[in-house]
């Protein structure tokens, strides 16, 4: 079989590549191992957000209900169905994928890709029948898998990852979490929120340590008080699995030795490189290194997505894939991620795209901090959402948006607004500028801009 351009994995990256290709008219083959749409809509985002708002639902109902004069004589779960209603959520997404492939004719193939030379994709099925596929040019998005921790190997049932921990049945009465980033927090949330007793270990100062240290400290308190127990700045020194359980050594203010039944580790990923005997250069971290085009080493073979990188995200992987595909057919000069929103889906949420205040001081940026409190919002009281803020950091010299951080309700809807004005260079008075419609949580962003020069009118 001969295509304009073979696709090796169809998550956010290769789906993506694979369907624009297909809008530019080219002959295109997808040849993913497990099921079109990758972890992401199989084993990471789409069903994740589904258990989540599982989770807030029954959180909601079970703590807050009599401030919306609700009662129950007795609230309850069945977690099989939790469970179940993730999955249902990932195979309908799953199938659609499937049915943009046939719309744009697109050969969908199930197999296992062997890339051996330039130009040919052997395609090997779970039935052990192979085909060669035969493109000038190959994009590889294998993506990522998660990344053990020394000396404590998954086994599937006490040790897990991400991915065993989005079926584990039945419900652990207790867990320990080790890394505290997106992953980590989200399951430490959701499994929290449902009774588990949830640890959660991070060897870093602040949990979620790639954000604005105020987000960060303000969302360690919000999960304390839900009764989550957090240790930061704590490395974990020694562990055991077995059976039944786990124990878990940790140093930090001091020497403890924690136990539950089941540890989920989620220190980060590493990369899944396709088989075959076809050599790239690689970043020191094991990741596909490619050029502006996002071509590697090898001419002809293209890479796009998390298996050349972080930021390890969806939506940077279908970015990328759309800029790499435009770039080898012509289409427009291909572009690097430079801005990209960051999203962690607990409650409170947190969103954020740009600069850090942290990383403002580092780099020397004379720069304006805007804050405005959910606590004084109109639409927030009304909906019961008074936790969080959003915060803006703002160029001191031309006004410019750097960057934007918001921690609560709806933060990852809101934070869109923030992206576009960074990409168009809209500074706070423009932001002022416009009007937001009344009441919305977004007027909290035209509110930040106008406290940052002293105009607020709420606060």
């Amino acid at each position: 079989m001969s295509y304009d351009l073979i696709v090796v994995g169809g998550g956010p990256a290769g789906y993506v590549a694979a369907i624009r290709a297909a809008q530019l008219g080219k002959k295109v083959a997808c040849v993913e191992k497990e099921r079109a749409g990758g972890t992401c809509l199989n084993w990471g985002c789409i069903p994740t957000k589904s258990l989540l708002r599982n989770a807030e639902l029954y959180s909601l109902l079970t703590h807050h209900a009599g401030d919306f004069g609700l009662s129950f004589d007795k609230l309850a779960f069945d977690w099989g169905k939790v469970i179940s209603r993730s999955r249902d959520v990932s195979d309908k997404n799953a199938a659609g994928i499937e049915f943009l492939f046939k719309k744009h004719k697109i050969d969908y193939i199930r197999a296992e890709a062997t890339v051996d030379k330039p130009g040919a994709v052997i395609a090997k099925s779970a039935d052990g029948k192979t085909q060669t596929l035969a493109a000038p040019r190959v994009m590889i998005a294998t993506g990522v898998t998660s990344r053990p921790l020394p000396g404590l190997a998954f086994n599937g049932k006490t040790v897990i990852s991400s991915r065993e921990a989005m079926v584990l049945k039945p419900q652990p009465k207790s867990m320990i979490i080790i890394g505290a980033g997106a992953i980590g927090i989200e399951f430490a949330y959701f499994f929290n929120s449902f009774g588990t007793k949830v640890t959660v270990v991070e060897m870093m100062p602040n949990i979620l340590p790639v954000e604005d240290t105020e987000i960060s400290q303000t969302l360690e308190k919000a999960l304390t008080k839900q009764g989550i127990k957090i240790f930061t700045n704590t490395k974990t020194t020694k562990t055991e699995a077995g059976e039944t359980g786990v124990k878990v050594t940790v140093e930090g203010k001091s020497t403890e030795t924690l136990e539950a039944e089941v540890c989920l580790v989620a220190i980060g990923v590493q990369p899944l490189l396709p088989g075959g005997k076809m050599k790239l250069d690689l970043t020191e971290r094991g990741y596909i290194k490619t050029d502006a085009n996002y071509q590697t080493s090898t001419p002809g073979i293209y890479a796009a997505g998390d298996i050349i990188g972080p930021p390890w995200l969806a939506h940077v992987a279908s970015y990328e894939a759309i800029q790499a595909v435009n770039g080898m057919f012509g289409a427009a000069k291909p572009k690097k991620v430079t801005i990209f929103p960051g999203c962690t889906y607990c409650q409170p949420q947190v969103a954020s795209v740009g600069l850090t205040e942290r990383a403002a001081k580092e780099q020397g940026i004379q720069y304006k901090v805007g804050k405005f409190p959910y606590m004084a919002s109109g639409k927030a009281r009304a909906v019961g959402e008074t936790d969080g803020f959003v915060k803006l950091i703002i160029g001191e010299t031309h006004g410019e948006i750097l960057g934007a951080h918001i921690i609560g309700a709806e933060a990852t809807e809101l934070i869109a607004e923030l992206g576009l004005a960074i990409t168009l260079e809209a500074t706070a008075d423009e932001i002022d500028a416009t009007i937001h419609a009344h009441p919305t949580l977004s007027e909290m962003v035209h509110e930040a801009a106008e406290q940052a020069y002293g105009h607020a009118i709420h606060i």
